[in-house]
């Protein structure tokens, strides 16, 4: 995420008609900055999109965990003595 910001950034402060390449495999294609500062952005919505899901699936998942713990605790607790 951090390289995705850095590169926006730099991108920002350089004129619409400098040179502009991106790695495409082993090669690097020259692509207008205005579609670069695009794709970029549109990366980094996806990055924050995912982030959100799963923070949320995070947050989800700890709250099974503490009910599971809880009923795990509270069987043990009521078990008959054997």
């Amino acid at each position: 995420m951090a390289d995705i910001e850095r590169a926006i950034g730099e991108l920002k402060k350089i004129s619409p008609d400098d040179t502009v390449y991106k790695y495409a495999g082993a090669i690097l294609i020259r692509v207008k900055r205005d579609d670069m500062l695009k794709e970029l952005e549109e990366r980094r919505e996806i990055a924050n999109t995912r982030s959100l899901v799963l923070a949320k699936q995070e947050t989800r998942i700890r709250e099974s965990v503490k009910e599971l713990q809880a009923k795990i605790d509270e069987a043990l607790r009521f078990k008959p003595p054997s």
